[in-house]
């Protein structure tokens, strides 16, 4: 099909989700695919792919889209070859190229690359899956569950339900042996249900990984921006009985992408609230994610003022990594937060609702069982918000995420104690214990400032007169109150409290046993009176999902919810800041950046790319963007043309796309990802690895880049 076609027919696509007109007035209207394009296999979008962009989208081309496509541990990937050969994103793998690194290797700063096959390191505990089988198993489901009586033997029948099927699966795919992994994941908020059959490969090695500066150059400053210039890359290999995994099912490799090209993202998209109801929406916007983005801020801070005090330790520690964590989620959370401050999405959400609310009125069945849906669920969030105080205070409490060890260490001392008193078995004991000796420390200073913020949070949220507070505190300032539990518990650092329970010396009198047993206390009542809300919650979701779906069927996709889905998108520019972000960025950019952040450890380059490698093309697309539905577990998803050619990587979104996660707005947000041909480009020049060349070119794998060479010449 010629590409202005495609063009055409795309823009006529993104011409029924604008949400303003060209005077710029704010449109309120609900738009077609407000809900997103996040199209599940189960109910592939054949008539639709071949009708808007001119091919013939069948039952085979879904399947080969399908089975090349692939699950890896957060994130996603593709095979490359008919020889297990996998591509993800750098990002992806980032944890487990340090996993494989030998003593007195720095893999992560300095790259890695399997020169033989034989140098390709095996990744302990990683795993892809590949997806089998999409059954739509609703009937199955709601047969069991719709004669249960209330929620809580609707839910027990659905948990048998669920086990019956994957029982039954797992004999019906027997063939798969150890590999088969079933899955059943409810639609729609449980409105729909589909099993996923699933081949596992467990034995998944490392290929080649571009290094840290490369992979994620810009840093956290240009996360969740465009213009980008990442080389965000790296490739795997499944291996079956000790050799190289032999597959038909591989994505062709691809020679790039022009302005007006269409794209499809294959991919394991995250938890997307776009089915949430206005008042839901109006909760997260006004009870959770402020305390949840003043609770990321201020742990950040801690973690960077760290990190420049004591880069040894701090790199020890990990500290880098996990300060990328919470940067990311408070950037995705404070765009969260903006997009429901923004008149036009929330105008635009009561739009839809206010449709479904017709539709649903206008039919005598669905408005007897579902006409009431929406005012119990507004009811829910009036009293969630009742208990904001303590869900603020408690955020992420016991979490590694930036939390406090030693108040880590103190609830699970209070576990522990309590488990002790009730006289529970040796094995649970010595569970316990393990668990609580997994807990660091963080140098004295950071430790300090993480348990003062906790503190700080409980004074703040429940108010100075609170028991609690009181009892945590003790008329000390929240700093003073963290200093002493410091001195004076011998829960402050693993070492003296380990040393303390082999003495059997700690007691419910240590100071941090007893903050820690009365947060445990109060955490408990807290999660008491909030778990049967949102229970309901769940349940009513899925009324409300089964009334959607009758409505609109398969033609309004399902919520995220971390299961294989395939979006289709074009590759467009877009305006921001008075000025047109391009479809795609060079190497040229890349220089740029470097030159202009000299001195900035951000825009560093590894030491073989600070200058031009001999050869390398510096007007090679490297990044480009599309309006491909894409959410968080989309990294290294595969972007490919109608022909089934790998073009891009997946990696990231502009911060205009961080509003996916309520509405789908091509206008604005952009999918960001790595072109095939810098990742091509630097193979050839950067790294000087033919055999992953020689292998994307013939098809055949290599064992020496000997004979790889001797193949490409």
């Amino acid at each position: 099909m010629r590409r202005s076609s495609v063009f055409l027919a795309a823009a006529a696509v993104l011409c029924l989700t604008a949400s303003s007109t060209a005077l710029g007035q704010v449109d309120a209207q609900a738009g077609q695919y407000d809900y997103g394009k996040m199209w599940t296999f189960e109910y592939a979008p054949a008539d639709y792919f071949a009708e808007t962009y001119g091919f013939d989208a069948n039952a085979a081309w879904f399947e080969r889209a399908r089975l090349s496509a692939l699950r890896v541990p957060r994130c996603s990937s593709s095979f490359v070859s008919p020889n297990g050969l996998m591509v993800t994103n750098h990002h992806c793998v980032r944890s487990e190229v340090v996993q494989v690194s030998l003593p007195g290797e720095t893999l992560l700063d300095s790259g890695f690359i399997a020169y033989e096959l034989s140098e390709e390191r095996s990744i302990p505990g990683y795993y892809a899956d590949q997806l089998i089988a999409a059954l739509d198993v609703t009937e199955e489901v709601f047969a069991a569950t719709d004669v249960a009586p209330d929620d809580e033997s609707r839910a027990a029948a659905r948990e048998t339900v669920y086990a019956e099927i994957e029982a039954r699966l797992q004999r019906e795919y027997a063939e798969l042996g150890e590999q088969l992994r079933v899955q059943i994941v409810p639609l729609y908020n449980g409105g729909r249900h589909s099993a996923y059959v699933f081949r596992r490969f467990t034995d998944v090695r490392l290929v080649a990984a571009a290094e840290l500066q490369m992979g994620f150059f810009g840093g956290d400053p240009d996360n969740f921006t465009y213009p980008r210039y990442a080389l965000d890359f790296a490739f795997l290999r499944a291996y079956e009985n000790g050799r190289p995994y032999k597959t038909d099912h591989y994505f062709g490799w691809g020679s790039g992408v022009e302005e007006g090209d269409v794209v499809f993202v294959i991919g394991n998209p995250g938890s997307t609230n776009r089915l949430a109801t206005v008042r839901q929406l109006e909760y997260q916007r006004d009870a959770m994610l402020p305390y949840t983005i003043a609770f990321l801020s201020s742990r950040l801070a801690v973690l960077r003022a760290f990190i420049e005090a004591d880069p040894e330790m701090a790199e020890a520690l990990d500290t880098r990594n996990l300060a990328f964590s919470l940067s990311n989620s408070l950037k995705a959370s404070t765009g969260r937060l903006a997009a429901l401050r923004d008149p036009m999405i929330m105008e635009r959400k009561a739009d839809a609702e206010r449709q479904l609310r017709e539709a649903i009125a206008a039919d005598a069945s669905l408005r007897a069982r579902y006409a009431s849906v929406f005012d119990e669920l507004a009811d829910i969030q009036a009293q969630k918000a009742a208990h904001r105080a303590e869900a603020a205070a408690f955020y992420s409490l016991g979490s590694p995420r930036g939390g406090s060890g030693v108040l880590r260490r103190a609830l699970a001392a209070a576990v522990w104690l309590e488990a002790r008193e009730a006289g529970a078995s040796p094995d649970r004991m010595a569970e316990l214990r393990r668990a609580a000796e997994r807990i660091t420390d963080w140098p004295r200073q950071a430790e300090l400032s993480l348990l003062t913020l906790r503190f700080e949070d409980l004074v703040e949220h429940l108010g100075a007169d609170d028991p609690l507070v009181q009892e945590v505190l003790r008329g000390r300032s929240p700093e003073d109150a963290a200093k002493a539990l410091l001195d004076r518990s011998e829960l402050s650092s693993r070492a003296r409290a380990q040393n303390s329970v082999a003495a059997g010396r700690l007691s419910s009198e240590d100071p941090g046993a007893r903050i820690g047993a009365a947060l445990l206390q109060r955490a408990r009542a807290h999660r008491m009176a909030i778990t049967p809300l949102r229970e309901r919650e769940s349940e009513l979701e899925a009324e409300l999902g089964r009334a959607r779906f009758s409505v609109y069927g398969g033609s309004v996709p399902p919520d995220g919810s971390s299961s294989p889905r395939i979006t289709d998108g074009v590759v467009l520019p877009y305006e921001y800041n008075g000025t047109l972000a391009p479809a795609y960025t060079t190497f040229y950019g890349l220089y740029e950046r470097y030159h202009a952040h000299r001195g900035e450890a951000d825009w560093a380059l590894p030491y073989r790319w600070r200058t031009p490698p001999p050869g390398l093309d510096l007007g090679t697309p490297l990044n480009f963007v599309s309006t491909a539905d894409t959410y968080g577990g989309n990294s290294g998803s595969p972007a490919v043309t109608p022909d089934l050619a790998i073009v891009g990587l997946n990696f990231d979104r502009n911060i205009e796309g961080l509003s996916r996660d309520f509405i789908y707005l091509p206008e604005r947000g952009r999918n960001v990802m790595v072109d095939v041909r810098a990742i091509e480009e630097s193979l050839e020049h950067g790294y000087d690895f033919d055999r992953v060349l020689a292998e994307l070119e013939t098809g055949r794998v290599f064992r020496t880049e000997a004979e790889a060479e001797a193949a490409r010449n």
